[in-house]
């Protein structure tokens, strides 16, 4: 088989947390155990001839949204050789701006309520969410962004305070705005993964103590869940609608009430929860084996 390239990041190690496997290593042995010929590159390495590789799949560019005008420039760069990327950088360039949670919603599924901000408003429109969303507490996030980075969670108590910081930040870039889910302190954050368009297992991310961000590497336990039937159906027709032919996907959000509400669809570089089960590796593997053997 040809060579394989895996799409890693420069920073290698900024996320890695003990709490969890590191899937890059997880990936390798899967590679190894299916005999096939790959080597980690890093995204934004200028050294590397991309043309040399019969595909690429995207694995850990986790600083893409520190660096997003050179990565949609090297988004473009692949397109341009023809390469066979997975996920297929199309959707992973209409993926990386949060904007995409519009179009969602305008299908009719349920997100949890969001406000985008253009970039240059400024922290008055940030405070009218209050009203806006009938609420006490707000989450402020860039519209490109990752790993809770400059993710601010906003009270009117504390507003005054944090007044200078958003309007410096609402500066730079574009923000959007939603209600805090109390659920994600009592509950949890719901993340379920699916590979070429078919469920293969789910995680319940909670917060530390004290904590708001369910990230593992901000010390979020994860849980191994089952859904039932109902919720399947639910969940296939939104990954049906959204997420075609991606080699993998995730679902992250919450549950209010019996009604699913979306965080965010993950179809660029997720972390999969691969050590879950061993259930969930066997899929992993069986999607790989199913896209490689197309490239022979």
């Amino acid at each position: 088989m040809s060579r394989i390239a895996i799409i890693t990041y420069e920073a290698k190690g900024s996320y890695a947390a003990s709490n969890v496997a590191d899937e890059d290593q997880v990936l390798a042995s899967i590679l190894d155990e299916i005999d096939v010929d790959y080597k980690f590159e890093i995204w934004s390495d200028k050294t590397v001839d991309w043309s040399q590789y019969a595909c690429l799949l995207l694995k850990s560019p986790w600083d893409y949204f520190d660096r997003y005008e050179e990565y949609l420039e090297w988004c473009k760069h692949v397109q341009e050789l023809g390469i066979p990327v997975y996920n297929d950088l199309e959707t992973v360039i209409w993926n990386s701006d949060k904007k995409y949670l519009k179009e969602i919603e305008n299908a009719g599924f349920s997100i949890v309520k969001t406000q985008f901000l253009e970039k240059g408003k400024n922290a008055s429109d940030v405070y009218a969410c209050y009203t806006l969303f009938g609420v006490q507490e707000l989450i402020v996030k860039p519209a490109v962004s990752g790993g809770a980075k400059h993710t601010l969670k906003v009270s009117m108590g504390n507003f005054k305070s944090m007044k200078e910081k958003i309007d410096e930040l609402l500066k730079s870039e574009e923000f959007l705005v939603q209600p805090f889910m109390e659920e994600i302190v009592s509950v949890g954050e719901y993340s379920y993964i699916f590979f070429d368009g078919k469920f293969s297992h789910a995680v319940l991310k909670s917060a530390k103590s004290g904590d708001f961000r369910v990230q593992h590497f901000f010390g979020g336990e994860i849980t191994k869940i089952q859904l039932s039937s109902s919720e399947l159906v639910y969940l296939e027709s939104l990954v049906k609608a959204f997420t075609k032919d991606t080699l993998y996907a995730r679902v992250d959000g919450v549950w209010r009430g019996g009604e699913f509400l979306l965080m965010e669809l993950e179809l660029i570089e997720p972390y999969l929860f691969l050590f879950t089960s061993e259930a969930a590796k066997l899929n992993y593997t069986q999607a790989l084996k199913s896209r490689f053997s197309l490239q022979v």
